[in-house]
């Protein structure tokens, strides 16, 4: 099968010829339709050798869709042909978060060698892609592979950070999306679905600030001298009641905490890095709180399946195929795609 590797630090994925691989018991293997390209991996290829963890080659990929292909020994309820999403932060399946579907933080994952794919583990960004638990798929239903393959990740990730924030984001109060490329217009349209809050998108680009306000922003600033100001009258003067940053870098952290008011949440989204002070007691309002959530349960996986079935939630997609997956990464390390680039193979 075709497989897209990511074989030496510092260099550019290639496209490689490898056996497909075989389900074990109680594993099961996908034809893969559709596979979603993120800045994750892009963080992944940029690291040095000292901090690169995982064994190479690897297989890149985290998000996934597909048609169940084979079943391993002993494995029941899953039929081939059936169409299902990955559900990708996989943990031990034991543990207590694991217990309530929250495998995203299973205390017992990296130490048992389990990781998710494409960020650690073969990923989907191939023909076929062997899951090691049925749990781990979810039906897609009559749902289009390629148009919501990236809710896995980019759907999942923001609506499990909205999630929670929704009891401070009632009527009269504002969220602020920081970042609106691929999770952050997935998360203005959240917001729109599940609160009543005005939203409020701010970012370097002017192309991401119109595809804010194409999927439902309020107001869109563009990210300059006196932002905060700005983001602080549009928010009533009275400061936000979430800030989600799917930047992290230290001006939009400083940003935050410039306009978060009273009880209000600055969630860490993006996999950037960045102090956030806290002192003295008075830099913040009273009960703002910092906290920094990672993608979603599997259950939330589901609720956002179906919200893209009820129409409430859409991902703007570059397709392509797995011959021009390097040049999808590359677009999206330069930054010029239109929300999330999908591999389809």
């Amino acid at each position: 099968m075709r497989a897209l590797h990511y074989r030496r630090i510092g260099a550019e994925p290639e496209l490689v010829d490898v056996p497909a691989p075989e389900p074990g018991p109680g594993q099961v293997r996908i034809r893969v339709t559709a596979a979603g390209a993120c800045h994750s991996d892009t963080f992944l290829m940029s690291l040095p050798e000292e901090a690169f963890g995982y064994p190479l080659p690897l297989a890149l990929g985290h998000e996934g869709a597909g048609v169940v292909d084979t079943l391993g020994a002993g494995v029941t309820g899953l039929e081939p042909g059936t169409p299902v999403a990955v559900y990708g932060p996989q943990g031990c399946g034991r543990c207590y978060p694991c217990s309530h579907g929250k495998e995203n933080y299973c205390p017992d994952a990296a130490g048992l060698g389990i990781f998710p794919p494409g960020l650690g583990a073969p990923g989907t960004m191939a023909e076929y892609l062997v899951v090691p638990d049925a749990r781990h798929l979810v039906p897609l239903g009559d749902l289009d592979p390629a148009a919501n393959v990236a809710l896995t990740d980019a759907g999942l990730t923001p609506y499990h950070a909205i999630k929670g924030s929704l009891g401070k984001l009632g009527p009269g109060t504002a969220a602020v999306v920081i970042g609106t490329g691929g999770l952050g217009h997935v998360a203005v349209q959240l917001l729109k679905a599940l609160t009543p809050a005005r939203v409020i998108a701010v970012d370097v680009s002017e192309a991401k600030l119109r595809l804010a306000r194409d999927v439902g922003a309020d107001a869109a600033v563009l990210s300059g001298a006196g932002t905060a100001a700005d983001v602080r009258e549009l928010a009533g003067g009275r400061g936000a009641a979430a800030v989600f940053d799917f930047v992290v870098n230290q001006a939009t952290v400083d940003l935050g905490t410039e306009v978060i008011g009273t009880e209000g949440d600055i969630v860490l989204v993006g996999l950037g890095s960045a102090t956030a002070s806290v002192g003295p007691v008075s830099a913040l309002p009273r009960d703002a709180t910092i906290r920094a959530p990672y993608w979603g349960s599997r259950d939330e996986l589901i609720e956002v399946l179906d919200l893209a079935r009820s129409g409430l939630v859409r991902v703007e997609t570059e397709r392509f195929t797995l011959q021009e997956a390097p040049e999808a990464y590359r677009r999206l390390r330069d930054g010029t795609l239109r929300g999330r680039a999908v591999i389809t193979p």
